[in-house]
């Protein structure tokens, strides 16, 4: 079956917590690390995104973010297509870049 550009998903995870004290830092920490234990890629700073079969695929994800949420900040999780995805614009300063290609190859674990 051929992988449609309408049903591959992006999981995207974006989040602002608090590094006030050394308590909020360990927590953004195993938070940061969670997320990359589980393939997330980090687009920019606070924003994680992972390249999934399918929106089925995507569900045991989300319940993981859910588990590993810090007691306090924001965190946003949400999906787009991958044809969504090829249509946002990416600036380094004034200058465009090209949107990052999804995986060669997609994990089945």
């Amino acid at each position: 079956m051929a992988l449609s550009r309408y049903r591959v998903m992006w999981l995207f995870v974006m989040f602002d917590l608090p590094v006030l004290n050394k308590d909020q830092r360990r927590d953004y920490s195993q938070f940061h690390r969670k997320l990359q234990s589980k393939g997330f890629t980090m687009l920019q700073l606070s924003v994680y995104a992972k390249h999934l079969p399918s929106e089925d695929a995507a569900e045991p994800l989300r319940a993981h973010v859910h588990a590993a949420l810090p007691p306090m900040g924001q965190v946003r999780v949400m999906a787009v297509t991958d044809h969504q995805f090829s249509k946002m614009e990416v600036y380094f300063g004034k200058k465009r870049r090209r949107v990052e290609d999804p995986p060669l190859q997609i994990s089945l674990f």
